[in-house]
């Protein structure tokens, strides 16, 4: 496996909403949508390639500075938020996710002091094991909800 930082490349454009599309149809995040280019734009894009040179996860996201934040850190603080971190169904459980957001963490290390995310998955348990348990994130807030109606 090879991990590495690119650029947007058209070939790298066409990948991303490919393995987007996929993503979309697992159902396996609340109300995900596959990507459009606007989505990608502007990102630090990092990839995952297997034995083969075909690409099997990414990691995309872009710097920001902290607002209304204060629970967690200072105003201004300079973040790297994550927007997705994607791997191919047969290739989890490999360490890819671990191992494209290691790269990125040490990649934005030199402008950024917080490495943040959101993530509406359906499968909750895996992903606070994946993110508290693997990557030693912090907690901080969730959003919770319950059907109390018929449909």
């Amino acid at each position: 496996m090879r991990i590495y930082e690119t650029e947007l490349t058209d070939r790298v454009l066409e990948t991303l909403i490919a393995m987007s599309v996929e993503w979309e149809a697992e159902m396996s995040t609340f109300g995900y949508r596959a990507n459009e280019r606007n989505d990608i734009e502007g990102n630090r894009i990092f990839l995952a390639e297997g034995e083969n040179g075909e690409v099997i996860g990414y990691l995309f996201g872009a710097p920001f500075e902290s607002r209304n934040m204060r629970a967690v850190m200072p105003e201004g603080t300079r973040c790297f938020e994550v927007e997705e971190l994607y791997v191919v169904p047969h290739h989890r459980s490999e360490g890819i996710g671990k191992a494209l957001f290691s790269f990125a963490e040490k990649a934005v290390r030199d402008t950024a002091d917080y490495m943040v995310l959101s993530t509406a998955t359906k499968n909750w348990r895996a992903i606070l094991h994946f993110y508290l348990e693997e990557l030693d994130m912090e907690f901080w807030n969730a959003r919770l909800f319950k059907r109390i109606t018929d449909t």
